[in-house]
């Protein structure tokens, strides 16, 4: 089967004969936090000249821009800065800049203080009067204006940015409400008033903080899988001159046409060609294929894989930037700038709200004084309506029902990485799932008849042999038969051939144990996926033994589940096509072999070309852009580090129940997240008027707004009761 046969009827891979792409340029904006500032900052980079596009992943804090070369980094810098967002050029392997860290002491400032001032507040409510109130206020005020101070400074932050370069966000209006609900109610206190808002304004900076860490929690866990691919590769390599001295050189610096040393058990650094030696190599992060690889001089070898038993001369063909390796980054940097349809729906509603919330306090303000109202109280209404429009609810909405289902999908063994996956699973029709290590364990085991046939003492040899070699089949015999209780023998003369085997001599008689050597129509050549070992001794029959990987457990239950959602399933996989051939035939899904990285983003492609969402699960390094690519990503707990990073999710079990169990509790959540949007909205839409009206006071829009938001978790946390719950038939939520 082919890729482009993965794609529905009717579907079309992207056109080719693109023009030449432009410079891409990364840089890293970490005052970034909502939509209207992802909008502010396409729009500006988007209008300079030379500029093709910009797009921005907020989960990095990073925008990416393709330009023509005239438009050089400074001046996408300065650019960014004349709206109020610093920026540096992108630098691999920087540590990542944590979102919720620079949260966490305002949260606490703010929880601390609005505890204390609600407490004092009680007694005003009480009855408390005269000196008693007026203490009272002083002692709120006290706690309250440092705290507030301390507590505002994000949103104090963001919004003098804005107004300063005579524009606006949203966290202008938040700190319009706070700065005068708190200089007004000091104001109370001073002159003896008798109300002041200091503990409404703290409920508020603690609900807005609260919100805005959440989502930062969750974005703090999406890390950007680039680094973590990137330090597969060693930073440097021994390079030989025709000298014959050996010269440490970094990565940056192998040109082609320089010689790398590389010793067994370590990394190449660079494409290249073997040139003296021979050796087998693990490729698996990059191709996916489950067998290491022999190589002989003149064969290629690539950046990135392991190699595994003598050390090998390669000549540079490809270094830095142009590696196979450096290749599967850029394609996960630029998979990865996808927008999910709720932040759309944000990035609009930005640019109305400030304006709008502007528009009715001020209307309001002018309208009461219109009316013969005072300018005091005037001035408490329009800081009422400010209030009270606070978008605590709808921040609120999308992020505590994330994180929510992110820990009812924990207690079943799936991590959430990035809440917004959530959003773009639920709405999954087509999954592609990787073979080895994904369906599979990709671990071959020795099939029990093919040991069951061996003799008492040929057992005992085929473990000896197999414990002086690391080849993945040998581990495999030696864990199998040791379990068995066979012990092993001493042996001489044992020696290994990279892609033939192992031979030895048990006194006088020569045992080998390695790569079949049996014609090509002989049945015992070969398992039916290629994998098998032939255990000769002299004089004695030959003895093979095949090797097969194993689903893993609930694959078959799993796969039926989603169908059960109408997912769609294929096998997508790197390895060679007689193994991927007995999978299919187990699970009885359609299946492509042989995918390298760029072919499974040709079929995720043509898939969502076609109208598809498309779910992948895969594990290795070679899965790693394909995980970026897709609508959504899950990864097993035993995946590369690059899996793991590049997925939105992981399951730790063995068992693939967790991704039906994902998907059905992803839909469960799109549905709450609908409902908190409903509630949020029904609020403002009743809210607004009675604050206009006069009817509502400062503190009442504090607690009006608190008790919005609350209604909004009180929703979601139903997420975490349907978590802990058996999980119902089909797992269809």
């Amino acid at each position: 089967m082919t890729v482009a046969a993965l794609a529905r009827p009717g579907a079309t891979a992207p056109a080719g004969g693109a023009p030449a792409a432009p410079v891409n340029t990364v840089l890293i904006v970490p005052a970034m936090h909502c939509a209207g500032c992802m909008a502010r900052i396409e729009r500006t980079l988007g209008a300079m000249p030379g500029v093709a596009s910009a797009r921005v992943n907020l989960t990095a804090r990073q925008v990416a821009v393709a330009h023509e070369a005239g438009v050089t980094v400074p001046d996408l810098v300065a650019a960014l800065a004349t709206v109020g967002f610093a920026a540096q050029p992108r630098i691999e392997l920087a540590e990542p800049v944590s979102a919720v860290r620079p949260l966490l002491a305002p949260l606490a400032v703010a929880a601390f203080a609005c505890m204390n001032v609600m407490l004092l507040s009680v007694s005003v409510w009480s009855g408390a009067d005269g000196s008693t109130r007026a203490l009272f206020h002083w002692l709120s005020a006290v706690i309250g204006v440092p705290a507030i101070v301390f507590a505002g400074q994000p949103f104090f932050g963001s919004a003098w940015g804005a107004v300063r370069r005579l524009t606006t966000n949203m966290d202008v209006p938040i700190s319009i409400g706070v700065i005068l609900a708190t200089a007004l109610s000091f104001y109370e206190t001073m002159t003896g008033g008798a109300e002041a808002w200091f503990d409404g304004t703290l409920m508020l900076l603690l609900f807005l903080l609260s919100g805005r860490a959440l989502d930062a929690m969750m974005r703090d866990r999406a890390r950007a899988g680039v680094d973590a691919l990137l330090r597969q590769a060693p930073g440097g390599a021994m390079v030989v001159s025709d000298a014959g001295a050996a010269v440490w050189t970094a990565s940056a610096d192998l040109a082609p046409g320089l010689v790398m040393r590389v010793g067994a058990g370590e990394r190449l650094a660079a494409d290249g060609v073997i040139v003296r030696g021979a050796s087998r190599f693990d490729q698996s992060l990059l191709t996916g294929e489950s067998r290491a690889m022999p190589a002989v001089p003149g064969e290629a070898v690539l950046a990135g894989t392991l190699n595994l038993d003598n050390p090998v001369d390669v000549r540079v063909t490809a270094g830095g930037a142009d590696t196979s390796l450096a290749e599967i980054a850029r394609l996960m940097a630029a998979a990865g700038q996808g927008r999910s349809r709720y932040v759309r729906i944000a990035d609009r509603a930005s640019r109305l709200y400030a304006p709008a919330v502007h528009t009715l306090a001020a209307a309001t303000f002018v309208g009461w004084l219109i009316a013969g109202a005072g300018l005091h109280h005037a001035l408490v209404i329009a800081i009422s309506v400010l209030i009270i429009t606070c978008p605590c609810a709808l921040g609120l909405a999308v992020p505590v029902a994330q994180v929510v289902a992110a820990g009812a999908l924990m207690r079943r063994g799936v991590l959430v990485k990035d809440g917004s996956a959530l959003e773009r699973l639920a709405e999954i029709d087509r999954a592609l799932i990787d073979k080895t290590g994904t369906l599979t364990f990709g671990c071959p085991m020795p099939d029990p008849e093919s040991l069951a046939a061996l003799e008492d003492d040929e057992a005992v040899i085929a473990l000896s042999l197999a414990s002086h070699s690391r080849h993945p089949l040998s581990q495999a015999l030696v864990r199998a038969l040791a379990a068995r209780g066979v012990h092993m023998v001493d042996l001489d003369d044992v020696t290994e051939t990279p892609g033939e085997g192992l031979r030895a001599m048990r006194g006088t008689v020569p045992v080998a144990l390695g790569r079949p050597d049996a014609g090509p129509d002989d049945p015992r050549t070969v398992s039916a996926d290629g994998m098998a070992s032939a255990l000769t001794i002299a004089g004695r029959p030959l003895r093979l033994i095949r090797f097969a990987d194993r689903l893993r457990p609930d694959c078959l239950v799993a796969l039926a589940r989603l169908r059960a959602l109408h997912v769609d399933c294929a096998i997508l996989s790197g390895d060679n096509a007689a193994a991927v051939e007995i999978v299919a035939r187990q699970t009885g899904l359609p299946a492509v072999a042989g995918a390298g990285p760029a072919d499974k983003l040709a079929a995720i492609a043509a898939l969502q070309a076609g109208g598809a969402r498309v779910l992948m699960v895969g594990d290795g390094l070679n899965d790693g852009p394909a995980l970026a690519a897709a609508n959504a990503s899950i990864a097993p707990g035993s995946a590369s580090d690059v899996g793991r990073q590049a997925a939105d999710m992981v399951f730790t079990g063995e068992s693939l129940l967790a991704l039906p169990r994902a998907i059905a509790l992803a839909r469960a959540t799109m549905r709450v997240v609908r409902q908190n949007f409903v509630l949020a909205i029904g609020y403002n839409l009743l809210a607004v008027p009675l604050a206009m009206a006069g009817l509502v006071t400062p503190l009442l829009a504090a607690v009006a707004m608190s008790t919005s938001s609350l209604l909004v978790i009180a929703n979601s946390l139903r997420l975490g009761i349907a978590g802990r719950e058996p999980p119902a038939k089909g797992d269809v939520a």
